[in-house]
């Protein structure tokens, strides 16, 4: 199978060449280097059909020709994603498929998931600002409350990331107790996170009422929810490879922790007599 390579906008790791060495003689074309060698060697990739480890995810040949490797476990290509358009990768991840999130987890270089996260935090945050300005709204033409808030916003803000961390947190627990039933090697800590960030992209649906300041609905922002709930879950059980009772499980303890979280400042909100509009739509 021929491909140019550069239709994945992700840019995957350049596959090895091996069993191709000096002095074997015919090399069928195959174009090796030391320094590819060197650096593929390091490389861990992952079939995307049955999540076996693999050494490369294509050979190159001489000319700009690429095969994609076949999977010796399952004989099937280890990454067919690789020839896709980012567009058709993003719409396998929005369907959820494992496939498509092996890709981009083990796959791919992407390092965006901190940005990711701060952007949707930012959007929640304003989103809940704007809800509580929009509560508090004054008839008074002088009264410029909705803009000189500044301070309600970084509450917003410190309160959307204390929940998320309080979500993350009630996960990582769960899978930390659960791990020497469910699992036989070190949980990866730092992969699982850019899981969980990347996953919950679907936060980015709230652009549009930063944008437009659309009054969404209550069922609107449960959806989106459980969009993002869906994610998180699927991120979970491709990235540590378990089944997905132990998926749902954690994502519930997630929930649970969060929750738990709420509750308090619901408490400390009403102990110090502050306005709890914050709470009114707590769909994130």
């Amino acid at each position: 199978m021929g491909t140019d390579g550069r239709r994945s906008g992700f840019r995957p790791g350049k596959g090895n060449t091996e069993g191709v060495t000096a002095g074997k003689g015919k090399t069928d074309g195959v174009a090796v280097t030391p320094t590819t060698a060197a650096a593929s060697a390091s490389c861990q990739y992952r079939c995307i059909e049955c999540n076996q480890e693999a050494k490369e995810l294509y050979r190159d040949y001489s000319h700009g020709v690429l095969k994609i490797t076949i999977c010796k476990s399952c004989q099937k290509p280890v990454d067919k994603y690789i020839e896709y358009d980012p567009v058709i990768i993003l719409i396998n991840a929005i369907l959820c498929r494992a496939q498509a999130y092996r890709h981009i987890l083990f796959n791919t270089k992407i390092n965006m998931h901190g940005k990711l996260c701060v952007f949707c935090l930012l959007c929640e945050a304003y989103l809940r600002w704007w809800q509580l300005q929009d509560s508090s709204r004054s008839v008074d033409p002088d009264d410029f409350i909705r803009y000189a808030k500044e301070w309600d916003f970084y509450r917003m803000f410190a309160i959307a990331s204390l929940e998320q961390t309080a979500y993350f947190t009630g996960i990582f627990t769960f899978l930390w107790v659960e791990r020497p039933i469910t699992a036989k090697k070190t949980l990866n800590s730092a992969l699982l996170l850019k899981a969980l960030l990347l996953s919950s992209y679907g936060k980015l649906l709230l652009i549009p009422a930063v944008i437009w300041e659309h009054d969404y609905t209550p069922l609107c922002l449960r959806l989106i929810k459980v969009f993002v709930l869906t994610s998180n879950f699927q991120a979970i059980r491709v990235t540590l490879n378990v089944n997905r009772k132990l998926s749902f499980l954690a994502i519930l303890s997630g929930l649970l922790v969060e929750s738990a979280m709420v509750y308090f400042f619901q408490r400390v909100a009403r102990a110090l007599g502050s306005d709890c509009a914050i709470y009114k739509s707590q769909d994130f």
